[in-house]
Formats: C-alpha cells, structure tokens, sequence
C-alpha cells in the first residue's frame, strides 16, 4: 500500500476503505483551492492538519500531481508522524462517480 507516494483514484478509494476498517484516518487534502467533486476534502493548513490524529494518512492533490509530486519530500518533513501519498494525475483526472464495485473475492 505505501510501497509507492503516489496513489491513483483507484488506489485511493481502495486504501481509505482497508485503513478506515483499522481507524486509520486518509484525508485528502487540497492544495490549490479546488474541492473535488463526491469526495470529502480539507484544505491545506499545516495547523489544522496536526490536529489529526497521528499516523493519519494525508493524500496531497493539485491540478495535474505533479506540483505535489514534486513537494512530497517536503510535506513528508513537515509531517513526520503521517504518511503523505500524491494523488496521480491530479484534479484533472479525478471521475467524480468512480466508484469500487464489491466482488466475489475469495481472500
């Protein structure tokens, strides 16, 4: 799950859904002023964000990731104690109605 910074939309909805089942927090923040559509964001304040609970995961999306792509070190600094994953493609390739379908997994 965190072998990569950077997750697709996919990835995302996947990791929220798995993390949250072990009350551990994905938020995904916006660092451009731009909700997404369907999906609940909170906007980039390094204060506010600290207020979440340790070992949270943080998901950083701009328009197209690459912005956050390339700042994820420094999120990762400025975060010791959460993980910071970039969000692939940005806003620009967020679908607003993707949505995971529940499969007859044998796990």
């Amino acid at each position: 799950m965190f072998e990569e910074d950077i997750w697709t939309q996919e990835e995302l909805l996947k990791n929220k859904k798995e993390l949250e089942k072990k009350n551990i927090k994905v938020v995904l923040v916006d660092t451009i002023l731009k909700p997404l559509d369907n999906m609940e964001t909170v906007t980039y304040n390094p204060f506010e964000l600290k207020n979440f609970p340790k070992g949270s995961v943080f998901v950083f999306y701009c328009d197209t990731g690459k912005t956050t792509q390339e700042r994820l070190s420094f999120y990762k600094s400025k975060f010791p104690e959460y993980k910071c994953v970039s969000l692939k493609g940005g806003r620009a390739y967020w679908r607003p109605y993707f949505q995971l379908l529940e499969g007859n997994n044998n796990d």
